[in-house]
Parts: structure tokens; sequence; C-alpha cells
């Protein structure tokens, strides 16, 4: 899988609300040990991460995350991208960059920046 897929399957984990698919994906793109941190959560491991962005879709429901039209960036084992949230059909009401390490082929550690916060921050 290449880099932009393996983003484009990570957005697709924070988009996912079923419980059972949501871990799914997880498990499918984060290490087992992965970890997640931006400026006001942090998660540890598959579970850790699921049940966190389970929280973030019943505190911000409706709201789903894109990947930007800038490019997936790589080099030496980083990724850097930048994401969109807001309702389907309508304009972003967030946007953020990510920084993450690769672990064998999987993301195993992401850290988050939130460029312009949600009108509910």
């Amino acid at each position: 899988m290449d880099h932009h897929e393996l983003v484009q399957q990570y957005i697709a984990v924070w988009n996912e609300t079923d419980a059972e698919c949501h871990l799914a994906l997880v498990k499918a793109v984060l290490t087992g040990d992965a970890t997640y941190a931006d400026p006001r959560m942090t998660a540890q491991g598959q579970q850790g991460i699921s049940d966190m962005i389970g929280v973030v879709q019943t505190h911000l429901p409706g709201l789903r995350f894109s990947l930007a039209e800038r490019p997936v960036e790589a080099h030496h084992g980083y990724l850097r991208f930048s994401w969109l949230m807001g309702p389907v059909g309508g304009a972003s009401v967030s946007g953020g960059t990510d920084i993450i390490e690769l672990r064998g082929g999987l993301l195993g550690r992401v850290i988050g920046f939130v460029d312009f916060p949600t009108p509910v921050d």
C-alpha cells in the first residue's frame, strides 16, 4: 500500500462509527503499540486509539474527516499530511496537520496539530 492509500485508510478510521468495523480498521493501519497525541488528547495502543476516536465522534456528531488537497509527504520513515473536518457536503469547520512515524509499513506514532479548531472548542 502506498503512503497516500495508508493515510486515506487512517482518515477512514476517524469516519467509521460502527464499533466492530472501527476497531478492525484501526488494527489494519496502526501498530499494536501505536500512540496518538494532539494538543487535547493522547491514547496508546489500538484499543485506546479506537476508544479515543469514538469519544471524538460522540462530541462532534455529523462531522467527517477528509484528506486536504495538499499531497501526503514522506521521508525517512515519517509522513506528513493535512486534513479537514466538516459536515458532508458543507464547509470545513476544522483542519490540521499530522506527522506520523511509520513502523513496519503501518502507523506507529501519530502527532496531531490542529491548524484551526472547531467553533465548539
